[in-house]
């Protein structure tokens, strides 16, 4: 027996595959360590539900609770697996339904929940991803403003700002703390120090949200994270090379970190330099650091040994 669940904010939806059996309940503490014994008691081959923005966490750690096999997918790949089996619409029931029947047919691989430990760093990095976000808005809206010399909410708007930084610079505190007290991560995290363009907050986003690094093979890694550009030819027709799917929350500081290793890193400014002179874009040039960026550090944890500048060629 297979059981998808289409997860919301305040409800889930549980299908069974093959009895085709469903039932809604809600998103308490309660109510989830309840549907976790219930499914426990049926002994199911796989659960599999799909990310939501947070609300599948909880969900989650109810079922690993009861040490269930549960897996995440992209919900664009069961889009894509819904539409081959000619099911357009979409509810909540037919979601589930559609997931039961995807652990089913596909293989999933089943996911490792982060313990108490882990669970805090992905929580205290996503925060500072967040006040990220209200500074960047916060700072737009300050520029917007200023071209009214009256504006009466400009120092507002700055109290704001420096109320966010200020959170900001504690949080980054308590990451570093937070990694300092735990000796799983003190080796991972001075190594990928060591590599000029990564920063403390690169580091603890990688902790957080990419466990992986340092196990797979090159192309693997770059796959996971969704820097690896894909291939759109047809024929004698050869589109560009595109990215697509993977990890956002860590390509997203991959990518600043990249803008910020162009710069200081030596291997990758000439690596940068060489893109550019082929007619590269910008971006495309810093999409491909990003990937260089991102298999230099998995060689490095691999092999244990922090980086190197490279050494100039000689005659």
């Amino acid at each position: 027996m297979f059981v998808g669940i289409d997860v919301a904010k305040a409800t889930v939806v549980v299908a069974l595959h093959p009895s085709g059996e469903t039932w809604t309940t809600g998103t308490s503490a309660k109510e989830l360590r309840a549907l976790a014994r219930r499914l426990a008691a049926l002994r199911p081959a796989h659960v599999v539900l799909e990310p939501t923005g947070g609300y599948e966490l909880p969900v989650l750690m109810a079922l690993g609770a009861q040490a269930l096999p549960v897996s995440l997918v992209a919900p664009a790949r069961v889009r894509e697996y819904a539409r081959s089996h000619g099911q357009f619409a979409k509810t909540d029931v037919l979601d589930a339904r559609m997931l039961a029947r995807f652990a089913a047919e596909r293989p999933v691989q089943a996911v490792t929940l982060p313990d108490a430990a882990h669970r805090t760093l992905m929580q205290l990095v996503a925060r500072r991803r967040q006040l990220d976000e209200m500074l960047v808005a916060e700072r737009l809206r300050l520029d917007q403003q200023r071209l009214f010399p009256d504006s009466p909410v400009v120092a507002d708007i700055e109290e704001t700002i420096a109320f966010l930084e200020a959170k900001g610079r504690d949080l980054d505190r308590q990451l570093q703390a937070h990694i300092a007290a735990h000796p799983q991560w003190r080796e991972t995290a001075a190594l990928l120090r060591s590599v000029p363009g990564i920063g403390p907050v690169t580091v603890a986003t990688l902790l957080a949200f990419l466990p992986e690094l340092g196990t797979l093979s090159r192309r693997e890694i770059a796959a996971l994270v969704g820097v690896a550009p894909l291939a759109q030819d047809s024929g004698a027709w050869h589109g560009r090379r595109h990215i697509r799917g993977g990890r956002a929350d860590v390509r997203r500081v991959l990518y600043m970190a990249a803008l910020t290793a162009a710069h200081h890193n030596p291997a990758l400014k000439a690596f940068y330099a060489r893109l550019r002179a082929r007619g590269k874009t910008a971006k495309q040039a810093l999409t491909a650091c990003s990937r260089k960026l991102i298999v230099v550090c998995n060689t490095i944890l691999k092999t244990k040994q922090p980086w190197q500048a490279p050494r100039p060629a000689t005659a």
